[in-house]
């Protein structure tokens, strides 16, 4: 049965596509490697729970072949936004994001350093210097 199981997968993994533009990021990839890693031995696999390891199949499965999308259709293929799928991929592609991340940086710095987690040491000063302050 593992065997049927590993095989299942394989196919899956070759059916999903792998979105180039979404380097490190995709989810075709990422599914590769998970099940690279719980099938280390390939067909010889021995699977501690076969339920869970069905049922995640047939999700992945329900995901793959647009299951949920055919049983909910859109009426238009927009969002509150008014983009197009297109303009999303175009927008969320690896080359992009870190386009804007390098423009932002200032800004991001900014926010990273008023925002950060202080080291306890820091904390404690900090808190013991507004104990210190004179209150009016």
């Amino acid at each position: 049965m593992a065997a049927s199981r590993y095989r299942r997968f394989l196919k899956l993994c070759e059916e999903w596509p792998v979105d180039e533009t979404k380097r490190g990021r995709d989810l075709g990839a990422y599914l590769r490697q998970r099940v690279a890693q719980a099938f280390r031995e390939g067909e010889n696999t021995q699977v501690a729970e076969p339920e869970a390891c069905d049922e995640m199949y047939e999700s992945l499965a329900r995901l793959h072949s647009n299951y949920y999308k055919h049983k909910y259709p859109r009426p238009r293929d927009t969002s509150f936004s008014g983009l197009t799928l297109e303009e999303y991929k175009l927008i969320l592609a690896t080359d992009t994001l870190g386009e804007l991340k390098d423009m932002n940086k200032g800004l991001w710095k900014k926010l990273q350093e008023k925002f950060s987690a202080r080291s306890p040491e820091e904390k404690q000063k900090a808190w013991a210097q507004s104990l210190s302050r004179p209150r009016t």
